[in-house]
């Protein structure tokens, strides 16, 4: 197993504010995707049109991904931080997402994405939040 894994953080609407200080200290790439400008626009209501859907700091090795809540509920302590986990097959993702919900909280199923991925969010048993990802 050769997956890579980043933090992404979630925030309350303040998501590219956050991402910019962050490449002001890191420096690197910054890519931004707002709900708007997003396949998924219409699956959102308009007064958050202009959250964050998606973004990603990336410098060499270092890499951050962040979003906006997006309509999901108040950022506390403990939901404001998830591991995402890149999968190198559709049989790696299927095990850990089976392995990993097992007793724990499924967020979102495992499905195709409209980014072309098949992805899952979950909560562990002992409380650790995933976002599993397979590029296909």
């Amino acid at each position: 197993m050769k997956n890579s894994t980043q933090p992404y953080f979630h925030f309350e609407g303040n998501c590219q504010n956050a991402m910019m200080f962050y490449q002001k200290i890191f420096g690197g790439k910054l890519e931004l995707m707002p709900i708007k400008d997003s396949p998924a626009k219409d699956q959102f209501p308009s007064e958050i049109q202009d959250q964050m859907l998606h973004s990603s700091l990336v410098n060499g090795d270092f890499m951050i991904m962040a979003s906006d809540m997006c309509g999901m509920g108040e950022v506390l302590r403990g939901n404001n931080v998830d591991i995402n986990l890149n999968c190198e097959s559709e049989e790696e993702i299927n095990k850990l997402y089976q392995q990993l919900s097992e007793g724990g909280e499924v967020l979102d199923e495992l499905k195709d994405q409209f980014w072309g991925a098949k992805f899952a969010m979950l909560i562990d048993q002992f409380g650790v939040r995933w976002m599993l990802n397979y590029e296909k």
